[in-house]
């Protein structure tokens, strides 16, 4: 459950810090006081989007911390596969920093997380139900998802998108091999000629950059050759010079010749005829590089030859001879595919087919379980909506076939009558922002009942309702409560009298600048606040009564 909120820098809130306990959690205040900063804090905190805009004028950041307590081993073997180590009731701190750049961060017991994992981990911790949410029954492609959860479907249904992917993919590769005869002929005349052209020319790997070093060497070879000449000669002698080696080891000589009076020049002596060996192998190596130094000056000609057939194919198939062969090598491959058109297409053909069954065998077993989960659903949604001041309601699920899309085959709407003798209709063309409310809490209430989430916040429900109907939502919301943490933004005094918690949400004006703030009540602050939603500006001593007498009945 979500143990404390802090915020800071977010729009008109400086600085805030909720304790939220367990139960029924309600937050309450004027209209424009904050409380969409409360819930938008609270997604931000989930992963949701934010916008630099969220931030406090004149602040460089704005920045929103929630620490929470765990008791769900799936949450916590999930936190433990992307390296977080949370025990079993151990705070779990989640944080999320914005600034003026527009560069956001996301940490989780002070390790950063990215974004994508952030929401994955809170989707099973936190469920938020807006006023938003409401308005998507009106969107009748969203409702197949209620019935889909309902019945715990995403595993089914994850295995029938992944063959639906394959067999897009197979359809995608199908067209492309039925595309016309003489667009498919040209691409084969193409090919041919492009792997005749590398193949005419024979190309090594690595035969480009050998190429340009033998060609640096060929133009530069009298500067070789005389190097090498100097060098010799000052290391073996010739007529001009002595034999700088030969030199050496008449001192090492001279040096054995006096060990038996100064034993230390024994190992000197060794070192130096070392150093005669090592420089005799290096003369010697010396002569074979000058041997072989020599070119031929018609081998330039063939070098920039070759240089110049290989440059032209590099324009056209890769810089390097191993992108050139690679080219080569894919274009053949796509020849041979080409060429063998017919057997292809049976084998392309068969495997659509072989997908296409299993696909279709996947959407058919989803229909059925949606035929199934719809009927016990919606008694069960009837029965909630029957308790929340509409006992005429009458609802249906209406199921028609459709193409095989991301959902399967099915085109699922609610129908629903508020009145009796009327034919149900689609939601989205007679329902009011009162029927729509009521019928998103009871849709939550049946779902919540086999789906249990730690957490519930609930966004203005109430939205549309009042009296007898009003007070039944907060007696559901009371009974979400005794299974797990409930936080309710109201604007009804009938729910907020039946809270655990009670929090005002105030706007206030210091020194020109806007400060929001929310504070915990009492029982007799309490009183004055559900006095004040009930009659307004003027709180008298009657509605003092009145909220005095809903909070002791409650």
């Amino acid at each position: 459950m979500l143990n404390s909120l802090y915020i800071e820098n977010v729009a008109v809130i400086e600085k805030t810090d909720i304790e939220f306990g367990k139960g029924f959690n309600v937050l309450t205040g004027a209209t424009g006081a904050g409380k969409s900063i409360i819930i938008g804090s609270i997604n931000a905190l989930l992963g949701g989007k934010i916008s630099k805009d969220m931030i406090r004028s004149g602040e460089e950041f704005a920045f929103v911390s929630g620490s929470f307590s765990c008791k769900d081993n799936s949450i916590l073997e999930m936190l433990s596969e992307y390296g977080y180590d949370v025990q079993e009731n151990e705070e779990l701190i989640l944080q999320r920093k914005l600034s003026l750049s527009g560069k956001s961060s996301c940490r989780i017991n002070g390790r950063p997380v990215t974004l994508s994992v952030l929401r994955e981990i809170t989707g099973h911790l936190v469920n938020i139900h807006g006023q938003h949410e409401s308005y998507n029954l009106m969107s009748p492609e969203r409702h197949i998802s209620y019935i889909d959860s309902m019945g715990n479907l995403a595993q089914l249904k994850e295995e029938y998108r992944k063959n639906l992917a394959v067999l897009r993919e197979c359809k995608r590769k199908l067209s492309e091999a039925k595309s016309d005869t003489s667009q498919r002929e040209r691409e084969m005349d193409l090919l041919r000629y492009q792997v005749k052209e590398i193949d005419d020319a024979a190309i090594q790997e690595g035969e480009y950059e050998a190429l340009n070093d033998e060609l640096k060497r060929a133009k530069h070879a009298k500067t070789i050759a005389d190097a090498l000449n100097q060098a010799e000669k000052l290391l073996a002698g010739d007529g001009e010079y002595s034999a700088g080696i030969s030199d050496i080891k008449e001192c090492a000589g001279f040096l054995n010749g006096i060990t038996e009076y100064v034993p230390e020049a024994e190992a000197l002596g060794e070192r130096i005829m070392n150093a005669f060996y090592e420089l005799q192998d290096c003369s010697f190596e010396i002569s074979s590089i000058r041997e072989n130094a020599d070119t031929d000056p018609y081998r330039i000609e063939e070098i920039e030859e070759r240089l110049n057939v290989l440059y032209k194919l590099s324009k056209k198939y890769g810089e390097t001879t191993k992108e050139i062969l690679e080219f080569a090598e894919k274009a053949r491959k796509r020849l041979e595919y080409l060429e063998e058109y017919e057997y292809n297409m049976d084998m392309l053909q068969s495997e659509y087919d072989k997908y296409f069954q299993i696909t279709k065998k996947l959407a058919l077993e989803l229909s059925d379980k949606r035929k199934e989960i719809s009927a016990g659903f919606m008694t069960r949604v009837k029965n909630e909506m029957t308790y929340l001041d509409m006992p005429n309601v009458n609802l249906k699920v209406s199921m028609e076939r459709c193409p095989l899309n991301e959902n399967g085959c099915d085109k699922l709407e609610f129908l629903i009558s508020a009145n009796p003798g009327e034919a149900p209709k689609p939601v989205s063309k007679i329902a009011s922002g009162g029927e729509l409310s009521r019928m998103m809490l009871a849709i939550t209430n049946v779902i919540a009942s086999d789906n249990i989430v730690e957490t519930m916040i609930f966004d203005e429900v109430d939205t549309g309702i009042s009296g007898s109907a009003s007070q039944k939502v907060g007696y559901k919301l009371k009974e979400l409560s005794k299974t797990r943490q409930v936080i309710c933004i109201t604007h009804q005094a009938q729910i907020a009298s039946l809270a655990d918690e009670h929090f005002l949400i105030e706007k206030n004006v210091c020194n020109d600048r806007t400060f929001t703030t929310v504070s915990p009540l009492d029982m007799e602050q309490r009183k004055y606040e559900l006095a004040r939603i009930i009659g307004g500006v003027s709180i008298t001593e009657l509605t003092l009564r009145h909220a005095e007498e809903m909070l002791t009945n409650n």
